[in-house]
């Protein structure tokens, strides 16, 4: 392949990093993940250890001696001057999780943020486009693969949905109302390019919190106690199997329970530095405030009802389909995500009106699902031609914005943008079957032409509802879906 096709444009390069530093493994051990994963060993290395000393002073003090109270007296003595020492340690690094959180954060809302609302949607679409495109959607890497990139997109999903719920003010709570308030006097759609400080206040002050929430999630399951039961009895079982009733009741209360330990103990808020006692105040006021809220979310997320939960709830389970690591994951079935969202409603595990928001934001297909699509011109060279979704906001939920990826059964790198109707998406059974009566002999020619693994692929459906665009995307000159057509 030659030297011009290979690689990555800046933004998937960007893309990549974001995902190694939030959920990556490496042997630096610097990931949000791995940080996370530190903490809990050192949490439990240090209770074994005061669990020890506790356990030898009572053995000491059952001998009735002045020279034994005079060792245990020592023992504690020393035990109080290394936990002091080791407290000062801790709260350092403490300090270090929270700024590397909170800066990756504001990385996050830097490659997804524009300078106006359309830019903003513009550079979600495909920060979200590019994760899925990145994600494989066959083999038995797709389950690790989703489950690194779940954190950053269910982040971003969430940050599209709270600016729809504060334009839409679908929720009251109270500090999400004063933040609103404070900038009430600006067109909140406009609101960076028409006030750049209260742009950056409102940023501060819930999108970080909000992003850092979605981030930490899930970082309960990988606290030992979750993991010995991801894992099994004997710690060879596949951590992505479905568990029985009472493992998953029991995974779900340890992830509560240490994520919201995590957030306080483990990340907490960013230290003042200055001497000035009036900006510290100020300064520690505004930190606290922002990791009640990240907490806040955590905790009403597990039954949010109608609260404000439901910023973090809903994403959360439209990526837990999109990026399935459940066996059963299946490609062609991710625009039906919003069949278990609804029904999800329905059961009172998240609001309906939020969900009917979210919906308007992405519509049925996803960000980066491909399409095939049958072109206006079918009439004169019976064809289908493949697409891809790279735009939110569909006029219908239905009918995505998509940028072609073949024109005349050839893959291109600058194709157009164009609206797939439902009449012309053969994802539907109607249109499908409307173009099933092409012959066998051209269906070959035209599954040749588009599958670069043709031999390989003899099984596939001659007349296929969607493709996997992973192998296309991998070309730099593809990367280039969400450029400006001029």
């Amino acid at each position: 392949m030659s030297k011009h096709l290979i690689g990555d444009t800046k933004f998937t390069a960007k893309v990549k990093i974001l995902l190694n530093k939030i959920y990556g493994r490496s042997a630096l051990k610097d990931s949000v993940l791995e940080r996370a994963i530190a903490f809990y060993d050192l949490e439990q290395f240090s209770q074994r250890k005061l669990d020890k000393l506790n356990n030898d002073i009572a053995k000491l003090g059952e001998i009735d001696s002045d020279k034994s109270k005079s060792k245990s007296k020592i023992k504690l003595f020393n035990f109080e001057r290394e936990q002091s020492d080791y407290s000062q340690e801790l709260r350092l690094e403490r300090n270090e999780r929270a700024d590397h959180l909170q800066q990756i954060c504001r990385d996050i809302i830097e490659l997804c943020e524009g300078e106006s609302r359309a830019e903003t949607n513009r550079k979600s679409a495909e920060l979200l486009g590019t994760i899925q495109l990145l994600s494989p959607t066959e083999g038995n890497k797709v389950a690790v693969a989703n489950e690194r990139s779940k954190p950053l997109y269910r982040g971003v999903l969430a940050l599209r949905l709270l600016d729809q719920i504060c334009l839409k003010k679908l929720i009251s709570e109270v500090y999400l109302a004063q933040e609103l308030a404070d900038i009430a006097d600006f067109d909140f759609n406009e609101l960076r390019s028409e006030n750049k400080a209260a742009y950056d206040q409102f940023v501060d002050h819930v999108k970080v919190p909000l992003l850092m929430a979605a981030i930490l999630q899930d970082i309960g399951n990988y606290h030992p106690d979750a993991q010995k039961i991801m894992h099994g009895t004997d710690g060879k079982q596949d951590v992505f199997r479905t568990l029985q009733i009472e493992e998953r009741k029991a995974l779900l209360q340890i992830n509560y329970r240490e994520t919201i330990k995590y957030l306080i103990n483990g990340i907490g808020a960013v230290n003042y530095l200055g001497n000035s006692k009036i900006e510290r105040d100020v300064f520690n006021a505004k930190e606290t405030n922002k990791l009640r809220f990240s907490k806040q979310l955590l905790m009403c997320s597990v039954q949010p009802k109608l609260g404000v939960g439901n910023i973090l709830k809903v994403p959360q389970i439209y990526t837990s389909i999109v990026l399935s690591t459940k066996d059963n994951y299946n490609y062609k079935l991710l625009p039906k995500v919003y069949q278990a969202l609804y029904l999800n409603a329905e059961r009172g595990n998240c609001s309906r009106s939020v969900v009917d928001t979210l919906y308007q934001i992405t519509g049925d297909f996803p960000q980066g699902f491909g399409v095939i699509y049958i072109p206006h011109d079918v009439e004169q060279d019976v064809r289908y031609e493949y697409a891809i979704v790279t735009q939110f906001y569909p006029d219908k939920p239905n009918e995505p914005k998509c940028r072609i990826a073949t024109r005349q059964l050839t893959f291109i790198g600058h194709g157009h943008d164009l609206i797939i109707k439902k009449s012309n998406n053969l994802y539907f059974v109607e249109t499908a079957k409307e173009f099933s009566s092409i012959n066998k002999e051209r269906l070959n020619e035209i599954l040749a032409l588009l599958s670069s693994n043709y031999l390989e692929r003899k099984e596939l459906d001659l007349l296929p509802r969607c493709w996997q665009p992973e192998e296309y995307f991998i070309k730099k000159t593809n990367q280039k879906l969400w450029n400006r057509i001029s």
